[in-house]
């Protein structure tokens, strides 16, 4: 999917990649960006340069003019960079411009401004190029502002977040022992409801947690009186996910501050696994099964 910049653009942007707008930038910190085009509103060719550090964050561009070059550069050896990918997930009410995938001058639209794709997260491959927002003809620009959240991950971490076959099948023994040692959060719990959410695709599963192994954030937090620990897991609406009884061992990955789900066992199956495993000293870490 190509689209060509607007008229003009291209060679703006081939010479002014090394120059920075006039226009003050509002980054309170290395990982994320908030700014606006008012500053530079009389000069709406400017292309003005971010720079961010993290492997998570934001961008915010209220009123946007002109357009915008985000370099990412997280803080690792640019030997790995090739095994990198970068998703964005745009605001949901994002408007204002188009975002692109910029290398050597050649622009691919990535998202198209007007898109009310819910919940659409947007992949690809570091080394396929940097993003380079343009702001569109707008007769009012007011209310208008294009943002996303991104994220850096190793490439076969996105593979597993974003896997388009079969997305819904049960895990092998294998791929659940490996889960259990790599996951963000490790549970054991049941499920106590399921929303489905029709427009954006997705189920959410509330969970129960009867014992915590591990959790990246603090998504699974004690609630109420009685001391229940209890957090809420995102999946895919086509897996069907229903509430019934018996514990289970979730296991997943955060992905831009929601839990979803990997490998999901009964944890009766869980035990038997972990134990023949363990028995033939296969099992690639120790967690207590019981």
């Amino acid at each position: 999917m190509r689209s060509a910049p607007a008229t003009g653009l291209l060679p703006l942007l081939l010479g002014l990649r090394l120059l920075l707008g006039a226009a003050a930038q509002y980054s309170s910190d290395l990982c994320n960006w908030k700014g606006s085009g008012l500053t530079h509103e009389s000069h709406k060719k400017d292309v003005e340069q971010v720079y961010l550090r993290c492997s998570e964050g934001s961008i915010e561009w209220m009123y946007p003019t002109g357009a915008l070059i985000v370099n990412l550069r997280p803080n690792t050896s640019p030997a790995s960079y090739k095994h990198l990918t970068v998703c964005i997930k745009p605001f949901k009410d994002s408007a204002g411009a188009n975002i692109y995938l910029e290398k050597t001058g050649e622009l691919k639209l990535l998202v198209r401004d007007g898109d009310r794709s819910p919940s659409k997260v947007y992949c690809f491959g570091y080394d396929q190029g940097g993003l380079f927002i343009e702001a569109t003809p707008q007769q009012d620009i007011s209310r208008k502002i294009t943002g996303f959240q991104y994220e850096l991950m190793s490439k076969g971490v996105a593979s597993d977040l974003h896997t388009v076959s079969a997305p819904c099948r049960p895990c092998s023994d294998t791929e659940v022992l490996l889960a259990v040692c790599t996951s963000d959060f490790v549970i054991r719990g049941s499920i106590q409801d399921v929303t489905n959410e029709a427009e954006e695709q997705e189920s959410i599963i509330h969970v129960g947690v009867n014992k915590l192994y591990r959790q990246k954030s603090k998504v699974f937090q004690l609630t109420g009186e009685n001391g229940n620990w209890r957090g809420q897991i995102k999946t895919l609406l086509e897996c069907g996910v229903k509430p019934g009884d018996g514990d289970f061992l979730f296991t997943g990955r955060m992905h831009f501050g929601e839990a979803r789900l990997g490998c999901a066992p009964r944890f009766k199956d869980f035990q038997r696994m972990y134990k023949e495993a363990k028995d033939k000293g296969l099992n690639p870490c120790e967690i207590g099964p019981d």
